[in-house]
């Protein structure tokens, strides 16, 4: 009879694999669950290819630009004889965001935008004056701020007249009164009529 521990030694060499043999087995067969180095190949050269065709998309994209569909900021008001005098007109408000104001001596043209936050004014015919409904800035018919927390009147547009004797409003072109602009050609159209 052999002694057990000279019988755990013959068995021991047989019972335990080489640490290469072991992984080589597994390099061979992947377990279940397992991620061969092949498979994270695979997956390294999937997210290459979906990040270049990603960039190649979105440059393409790039060449279509976004089309805008605003109303032109140049377009005709009518005849000046539309226009009562001493009156604010509001029928552009929605549409082009200007007040067309007739005086006496002539026209000029405000723009819809609080120069406080961005709302949008109403006209209060009553009141003589707009009012903003955000944070209660007011302003009289020349577009002069006259409560509220807005910092500065409102802007003006250029007023001219067409080739056909309508109102030409051109919104590309702004007027403000804190830096003296509501004085220059454009800001307000002489007509007597």
């Amino acid at each position: 009879m052999v002694d057990a521990p000279e019988q755990e030694k013959t068995q021991a060499p047989e019972a335990v694999e080489s640490p290469r043999a072991a992984a080589q087995s597994l390099v061979r067969s992947p377990l279940r669950g397992e991620v061969s180095r092949r498979g994270i190949l695979a997956a390294g050269w999937g997210a290459l290819v979906a990040g270049t065709l990603g960039m190649v998309g979105a440059m393409t994209r790039f060449m279509f630009p976004n089309v805008m569909y605003e109303p032109p900021q140049e377009f005709k008001a009518g005849m000046p004889s539309e226009y009562g005098v001493d009156a604010v007109d509001t029928r552009y408000k929605a549409a082009n965001g200007v007040w067309i104001v007739r005086q006496q001596q002539g026209f000029y043209v405000l723009s819809t935008v609080c120069t406080h936050l961005g709302c949008t004014p109403n006209w209060l015919s009553a009141d003589e004056k707009f009012k903003c409904p955000c944070h209660g800035s007011g302003f009289n018919k020349e577009g002069i701020h006259i409560e509220g927390p807005a910092p500065r009147p409102l802007e003006r547009y250029k007023v001219t007249f067409a080739e056909d004797g309508q109102l030409l409003i051109d919104k590309n072109t702004k007027y403000q009164e804190e830096k003296g602009q509501w004085i220059l050609e454009g800001a307000y159209l002489p007509y007597v009529g």
